[in-house]
């Protein structure tokens, strides 16, 4: 019984520990509209945007697009952006949000 108990604890701990480090594209299309709507156009039904700058879903289509790279790109300063305080959790969301507008 001890072995069991042992084991189904493990398999839960395991279980738990994969999700909770796992991208949430959904948090990250949340992300995106209040922090990146702004100057980028993050989802079809918005309206306006910076003419500027790419939407997501341009960025999605790039040859050279992954989520680690704009997960990165996000989180190191760059003049062009204005500085959020994300961190590496979110950054991963938003990352897997655009990475789920690549068709």
């Amino acid at each position: 019984m001890r072995v069991f108990v042992t084991t189904i604890l493990t398999i839960a701990a395991a279980a738990t520990a994969s999700t909770s480090w796992a991208a949430d594209a959904d948090h990250g299309a949340d992300l995106a509209r209040r922090w990146c709507a702004s100057c980028h156009l993050v989802e079809g039904t918005q309206k306006q945007a910076s003419a500027d700058v790419p939407s997501f879903a341009q960025i999605a289509q790039k040859a050279d697009f992954t989520p680690e790279k704009v997960a990165f790109f996000l989180l190191d300063p760059h003049p062009k952006m204005p500085s959020f305080p994300l961190n590496r959790l979110e950054a991963a969301d938003i990352a897997a949000y655009i990475a789920s507008l690549r068709k």
